[in-house]
C-alpha cells in the first residue's frame, strides 16, 4: 500500500469532517440512520448533508451535490440508488475528499453491467487516489475514537486497552463477531465492512490495523484474499509486531464458492493452497463463527498464546473421555503428567482422583474446596503444559456460589499464571454474572461449551507454537532466482536432467534417437531397461502406449522399440518424438509416492504429497506443504497422511527410507522457489525403498509459464 493511500485511509477512519448523500425526512432512511449514529456517538466533527432537493435535514443545511462540498472532506457516505453512484464519486474526487464509502449493491455481485460500474468506480480512484469502501458494504465504526459511519446499530463504547479490529468483507458477520466480543465484555477499536472491495480491501485496512497502537488483535473474514501476496507479508508484519490474526474464511465446499460470487463478486481460489500459506504465514484460519469469536477473546486476554499443549480439569469421568475425543478430533495432544505434577495429583485424593491428563476432580472438591489451591499453582507452573482448562460443573447459581470463589482464590494465588480458560458445563444454566466477570478480569476467558474451547484453545496452542518456531528460526537467505526455464511443457526427459541438478534423484538414463543408440544406452546401463517415449505433446505417454517396462536382452529391446512405435503412431498420430527414453528399471520392492507442485498464481508454490498414486487422489488422502518447510516439520507432515502407517514397518513390509523423502521434497520446495515461472511439476511415481535406501523419481513432469 502506497503511503499516500494510507494517509488517505487514516484521515477517513479518524475524519474531521463526513458528508452523508441519502438523507431523507421519511424515517428510517439509510443516510439518516448515519447522521443518527454520528450524533450518538458525539462526533466532534463537520457534519455535511447532500441532498438535491432539501435545503435543511435533521437540522443541518443541505448541499446539493458533492460538487458544492468545501475541499477536502475526509470521508463521504453514499447512501444512495446504484445508478447515481458514479456521477457522485466523480464529484468526490473532484472536490479531494479522502475516501467514500458506497452502501449500494448491483455492482460486481450483479455481474454484467453492474461488472461495468464497478471497474470504472476503480478507475476513477486510481486516477485520483481516493480510497472507496465498498460498494455494497456496511462502513466502518471507531470505537476508540468515537465515530460511527455505518446505518447499522451499534452502541458508542470506548475500549480502556488495545483490543481488536474487525475486518470483514461481510457487513453483517462484522456486526455480528462485534455484538458478541462486547457481550463478552471485550471492547472492539475498529470494525469494518468492505464488501465488494473496487478498490480497497482488507490487505489496506491490516496495513492500517497492524500500524494502530489501539489495536492489539486481528479478526478477519474473507469470503476472498484479492492480493494475497500482500496479504502474506502483511501478516508477516502483524507477526513482528506481536499482533495476532485470525481469520474465517468460507469457501471449503463447492456450494459456498458458487455463493461468494453473487455475495461479493468474489471468484474464490483453491482453499487448500489458501490454508497452506496462510496458515504457514501464522495466521490462525478458523472454519466457524463460534470459533473465530473464541479465538479473537483467547488472543485478547491471553498475556501471550500457549505453545503447548493443555492441562484439563473436570468433574467427572464421562466427561474426561468427552474431552479426550475433543482434543483428538482437534489434534490437540494431551500430555500424562510426570514427576512433580503426578506426585501432586497422587496425593490430593488417594484412590478418588488419579493423576491423568484430564484430571477427573470427581466431587471432591465440594467437600474439600482447599484442593484447588493445592493443586492449581504447582501443576500450572508445569512446564509442559501451556494453558489449562477448567472443565466446571455449574448447574445452578447456588452451585456457581459454592464452587467459583476457591477455584477463583487459587487462581489468584499463582504467581505466574499461564493461559487460562473456564469452560463451564451447563450451557445457558443461570450464573451470576459477577462470578463470569471476576474471572473475565483475570484474563480468563469464560465459555459455555468445553467443545467450543477444546477447538479454539487447539487453534490458538498451533498458532503459539509456529509463532515460537518464527521467533526462534533462523532466517534463511532468501534464494535468488535461477536463469528461467523455457515456456510449456517440459517432457520427463529434460525435467528429470533439471531436478538431477537440484538433487532429486531419478534413475540412470539416456535419451535415443534410434534403436541402435538404444541398444548402445541398454548395454551401458546393463538390463532390464525401459523405453519411454518423449515429446512435449505427450504427456500422459503411458495412456498412448508409450511406456514399455522390463525388456531384459537385446531381443526384448528390439521388440519393444517397434511396439512403442506402432503405439504411438496408432494413439497419437501426427507427434513426433523428441527421441526414447531409455531408463534401467528401479528395483523392486519399493512403496509409490505422489508428489508435485502446483504454483498459484495468485498465491505462490505449494507441494502436494500423499502416497499410493492414484490411489493418493482418489481417497484424497494428500498433504499441501509450504516450499519452505525443514526437513523436520516435512516428516511431521508425511506422517499425518492417512496412510502413514504404509511408511512401516507394515506387515512384513520394512520401513522407509522417510529421511530421504524429507530431503527430496525440501529440495524440490528450493528449486521451485528460485524458478517462480514453474506452473507444475508432477512427480508420479516417487518410489521409496527400505531405509537407507533411498527414493527414485520415476517419472516427472515440469509445466512452465
Amino acid at each position: 500500500m502506497s503511503a499516500s493511500t494510507a494517509s488517505a485511509i487514516a484521515r477517513m477512519l479518524r475524519p474531521r469532517s463526513v458528508a452523508v448523500a441519502g438523507v431523507s425526512s421519511t424515517p428510517g432512511s439509510l443516510g439518516g440512520q448515519v447522521v443518527a449514529n454520528l450524533d450518538r456517538f458525539a462526533y466532534k466533527g463537520d457534519i455535511h448533508i447532500i441532498h438535491p432537493k432539501q435545503s435543511e435535514l435533521m437540522g443541518r443545511r443541505c448541499v446539493p451535490s458533492p460538487r458544492e462540498l468545501p475541499d477536502n472532506v475526509d470521508c463521504v457516505v453514499l447512501a444512495i440508488p446504484g445508478h447515481a453512484v458514479l456521477d457522485a464519486v466523480k464529484a468526490c474526487a473532484e472536490r479531494g475528499v479522502a475516501g467514500v464509502i458506497i452502501f449500494s449493491a448491483g455492482f460486481a455481485e450483479a455481474g454484467g453491467e453492474g461488472s461495468a460500474k464497478q471497474r470504472e468506480l476503480a478507475e476513477i480512484a486510481s486516477r485520483t487516489g481516493m480510497v472507496v469502501v465498498g460498494p455494497n458494504c456496511l462502513g466502518f465504526v471507531n470505537y476508540v475514537d468515537g465515530i460511527c459511519c455505518t446505518f447499522g446499530g451499534a452502541d458508542p463504547f470506548k475500549p480502556d486497552r488495545p483490543t481488536v479490529a474487525i475486518i470483514s468483507q461481510s457487513g453483517a458477520m462484522a456486526s455480528v463477531i462485534r455484538a458478541a466480543l462486547n457481550a463478552r465484555g471485550l471492547g472492539v477499536a475498529l470494525t469494518v465492512s468492505t464488501g465488494n472491495e473496487a478498490v480497497n480491501g482488507i490487505e489496506d485496512f491490516m496495513a492500517h490495523a497492524i500500524d494502530d497502537p489501539a489495536i492489539s488483535v486481528l479478526a478477519i473474514v474473507a469470503e476472498q484474499i484479492r492480493r494475497p501476496r500482500d496479504f502474506l507479508a502483511l501478516a508477516a508484519k502483524a507477526r513482528e509486531k506481536s499482533k495476532p490474526v485470525v481469520m474465517l474464511h468460507p469457501g471449503r465446499s463447492a456450494a459456498a464458492r458458487e455463493s461468494a460470487i453473487t455475495h461479493t463478486g468474489a471468484m474464490t481460489g483453491d482453499w487448500d493452497v489458501m490454508k497452506t500459506l496462510v496458515e504457514n504465514a501464522c495466521v490462525g484460519l478458523v472454519t466457524t463463527m463460534d470459533e473465530l469469536i473464541d479465538v479473537a477473546e483467547m488472543m485478547t486476554r491471553f498475556e501471550h498464546l500457549p505453545s503447548r499443549p493443555p492441562l484439563v480439569f473436570g468433574e467427572s469421568g464421562c466427561f474426561k473421555a468427552l474431552m479426550l475425543d475433543l482434543a483428538d478430533d482437534a489434534g490437540l495432544d494431551l500430555p500424562q503428567p510426570e514427576g512433580a505434577s503426578y506426585d501432586v495429583l497422587d496425593k490430593l485424593a488417594p484412590g478418588l482422583i488419579l493423576p491423568t491428563n484430564p484430571v477427573d476432580l470427581t466431587a471432591q472438591p465440594l467437600v474439600d474446596p482447599d484442593l484447588y489451591t493445592r493443586a492449581l499453582p504447582p501443576l500450572a507452573a508445569d512446564a509442559r503444559y501451556g494453558s489449562v482448562v477448567l472443565g466446571m460443573i455449574l448447574s445452578s447459581p447456588a452451585m456457581a456460589a459454592r464452587k467459583t470463589e476457591p477455584v477463583l482464590n487459587a487462581i489468584r494465588s499463582i504467581e505466574h499464571r499461564k493461559p487460562m480458560v473456564y469452560a463451564m458445563l451447563g450451557d445457558e444454566a443461570p450464573v451470576p454474572e459477577n462470578y463470569v466477570g471476576q474471572f473475565r478480569e483475570l484474563g480468563i476467558p469464560f465459555v459455555r461449551s468445553p467443545d467450543r474451547v477444546m477447538r479454539a484453545l487447539a487453534t490458538v496452542t498451533k498458532l503459539g507454537a509456529r509463532l515460537e518456531k518464527a521467533a526462534t528460526a533462523k532466517r534463511s537467505a532468501k534464494l535468488p532466482p535461477a536463469p528461467p526455464l523455457p515456456a510449456g511443457i517440459i517432457p520427463e526427459y529434460r525435467a528429470k536432467a533439471l531436478l538431477a541438478q537440484a538433487g532429486i534423484t531419478v534413475p540412470a538414463g539416456h535419451l535415443a534417437r534410434t534403436l541402435t543408440e538404444a541398444e548402445a544406452v541398454a548395454a551401458e546401463l546393463g538390463y532390464p531397461v525401459a523405453l519411454k517415449a518423449q515429446a512435449p505433446a505427450l504427456s500422459h505417454k503411458s495412456d498412448a502406449g508409450g511406456v514399455i517396462l522390463a525388456l531384459d536382452t537385446p531381443t526384448a529391446l528390439a521388440d519393444g522399440w517397434r511396439r512403442l512405435d506402432a503405439n504411438i503412431a496408432k494413439s497419437a498420430p501426427g507427434v513426433v518424438l523428441d527421441g526414447v527414453l531409455v531408463e534401467r528399471m528401479a528395483p523392486k520392492g519399493g512403496l509409490e509416492l505422489i508428489l508435485g507442485v502446483r504454483n498459484d498464481p495468485a498465491w505462490g508454490p505449494v507441494i502436494a504429497i500423499g502416497l499410493g498414486g492414484v490411489q493418493a487422489e482418489a481417497l484424497a488422502d494428500v498433504r499441501l506443504l509450504p516450499p519452505d518447510l525443514d526437513e523436520a516439520e516435512i516428516a511431521i507432515e508425511l506422517h499425518k497422511l492417512k496412510a502413514a502407517r504404509l511408511l512401516g514397518p507394515f506387515r512384513g513390509s520394512p520401513a522407509r527410507d522417510v529421511a530421504a523423502v524429507t530431503t527430496l521434497v525440501a529440495r524440490l520446495g528450493a528449486f521451485v522457489l528460485t524458478h517462480p515461472e514453474i506452473a507444475e511439476i508432477d512427480i508420479n511415481p516417487l518410489m521409496v525403498f527400505a531405509e537407507s535406501n533411498g527414493v527414485l523419481a520415476l517419472d516427472a513432469l515440469i509445466v512452465v509459464r
